[in-house]
């Protein structure tokens, strides 16, 4: 019998603490050793017994989050998933999280309808696989089954339009568990004349905007959060923003997003599978896509739809990954050209563009 994941969830509130115990136990592969309302319980409670992933709420008494987050980083690292009041006040804050180590965010479970409960027990629990899968050899340097839809519930596969008075190559990205790093690095290596780009990075609703302003503070190319109609410009980052699906389209010649809501895609919202298969469809062979470290299976469907449309596809390899999910499953379906290490993706993207002027 596969060991399940051992869990320590740490909030001063205990509705909360009740919650998180409440979704995380209805999944089998998980076990919930404890909760604690502060650091100071949760170190006693690692003592006894170590947990292979912690829950962290940032705003507690005696310690705050974040500082507990660093003490743990530099004594003991072991995946840390920030849980958030779904807020976009202490959005940088979450941001810092990230810096420290945290491999990801997630919204705290609230009450709500049917449907609400059966997505927060979907984020949650994946949130909690993936970190257990999360490398902990790269964290001190810096995260009840129901059926999973595909990109139908939002596109349909289509057979790819044609494309007229349009040559321009669009950049599609997808992203998940150690994403925040990874698109920061590849974004960072490319000039401010680079081709339009549009990223999914898997984020909860109120993040995306700080992360894409983050980004913008230190590349060269212009970085916000995506909005309804946004046209697609070289030069220019569209994030998509959290809780929200985010295709690109076509309108006359020029490439657009649409922002929209709908249901959970492979499990995520925004889904990279979405993005990916409206980039097959509308932008063909025009299109450039990339699939970078991430849990799960999200954006390996769309970037095999991709590489039968015939855009030029890449994946990070595994050593530079911190999980290596996302771009395995990629490769297994055989929708990936060439898989290649993080640092040398940015100019193989370039050069692909170069290329097809």
């Amino acid at each position: 019998m596969t060991q399940r994941i051992k869990v320590l969830v740490v909030d001063d509130s205990p509705v909360v603490r009740e919650a998180m115990a409440l979704v995380l136990g209805s999944d089998p592969a998980i076990q919930v050793i404890g909760t604690a309302a502060d650091p100071y319980q949760a170190v006693a409670m690692m003592r006894e017994n170590a947990p292979d992933v912690m829950t962290l709420d940032i705003e507690m008494p005696r310690m705050d989050g974040l500082t507990f987050l660093q003490k743990i980083m530099t004594q003991h690292p072991l995946p840390v998933i920030i849980c958030s009041s779904h807020t976009t006040d202490g959005s940088d804050t979450m941001l810092r999280a990230l810096e420290y180590g945290a491999v990801d965010i997630i919204t705290k479970p609230r009450m709500g309808t049917e449907a609400f409960l059966a997505e927060s027990q979907i984020v949650v629990c994946d949130a909690v696989k993936a970190a257990a899968r999360v490398r902990t050899d790269r964290l001190a340097r810096r995260a009840v089954s129901r059926p999973k839809l595909t990109a139908d519930a939002i596109l349909a596969k289509g057979g790819g339009e044609t494309v007229h008075g349009n040559t321009d190559k669009v950049v599609v990205i997808g992203a998940s568990t150690g994403g925040i790093e990874a698109v920061g690095i590849f974004l960072e290596a490319l000039p401010a004349e680079a081709p339009g780009i549009v990223i999914v990075q898997h984020m909860p609703e109120g993040f995306t905007r700080s992360f894409a302003a983050n980004l913008d503070s230190f590349c060269r190319l212009k970085v916000k959060e995506a909005a309804d109609n946004d046209p697609v410009l070289p030069g220019q980052v569209l994030l998509a923003p959290g809780g929200k699906h985010t295709l690109l389209k076509r309108l006359g010649t020029r490439y657009v997003v649409e922002v929209r809501d709908g249901p959970l895609v492979s499990r995520h919202r925004p889904s990279v599978d979405v993005l990916f298969r409206s980039a097959a469809r509308y932008a063909g062979k025009n299109a450039i896509g990339v699939i970078l470290t991430g849990m799960g299976d999200d954006g390996a469907q769309g970037m095999k739809e991709m590489h039968e449309a015939g855009a030029r596809t890449y994946a990070q390899d595994e050593a530079s990954c911190v999980v290596f999910g996302m771009p395995k499953e990629a490769i297994k379906l055989g929708g990936v050209d060439k898989v290649l290490p993080l640092e040398q993706l940015p100019g193989a993207v370039l050069r692909t563009w170069k290329n097809a002027l």
